[in-house]
């Protein structure tokens, strides 16, 4: 089995490989939906990021109200710093605890946006990287979130920039073309990855 960290900036399509990988055998785990789960009440990220940023962010429901943290930590980078100090320790432990529960599949790939700033490479066999044209991912934000132009622009240059991630990449996955492109490019190195498995004997 090959353990994948699967990355790339916004809008560049990783939500769609990770489609296309579990159709083809893959055991897909979302990183998004573990930061979501490492602070539901009652676990320790809950109550560090209420002990760091106070019972204000807990709304009605008891649960972190992501409407109010989110102003916080993305008004002031220290607040990010801190809120990511907290979180990325704890999802590193997630996904090593998941993938140890993983078996009979080729590939269990973690979809994770912030893999690379997070240091979580070493969880991973292979690293791989999602990339495609900015006018293209400035149109398919611009259809998806509806921003701007320049708002799109302020969102891709907000993160890692693409060449710095392309230079992590055992894989890089281009997705300027059609889905029809992405669907070849991923199961040809799906294909390849499997074959590799079969000749070496691996399960």
């Amino acid at each position: 089995m090959i353990k994948v960290g699967l990355t790339g900036g916004i809008g560049t399509g990783k939500s769609l490989v990770s489609d296309i990988l579990n159709k083809l055998g893959a055991h897909v785990i979302s990183g998004d939906a573990l930061g979501h789960e490492a602070y539901l009440p009652g676990t320790k990220g809950f109550d560090q990021v209420v002990g760091a940023f106070g019972e204000e962010i807990v709304g009605d429901d008891g649960f972190v109200d992501r409407k109010k943290l989110g102003p916080i930590v993305f008004s002031d980078p220290a607040n990010l710093d801190l809120l990511n100090s907290i979180m990325h320790p704890l999802i590193y432990e997630m996904i090593k605890d998941r993938m140890k529960d993983v078996s009979g599949v080729p590939l269990v790939v973690v979809e994770a946006a912030v893999l690379i700033e997070a240091n979580w490479q070493d969880l991973f066999d292979e690293i791989w990287v999602v990339t495609s044209d900015q006018e293209i991912v400035i149109s398919r934000l611009a259809e998806r979130n509806n921003l701007s132009r320049n708002d799109a622009i302020s969102r891709i240059q907000s993160q890692m920039s693409q060449d710095e991630r392309i230079t992590h990449a055992h894989v890089e996955i281009d997705n300027s073309g059609t889905i029809l492109d992405l669907e070849k490019a991923v199961k040809d190195i799906w294909n390849n990855k499997t074959s590799w498995l079969t000749r070496i004997g691996a399960k």
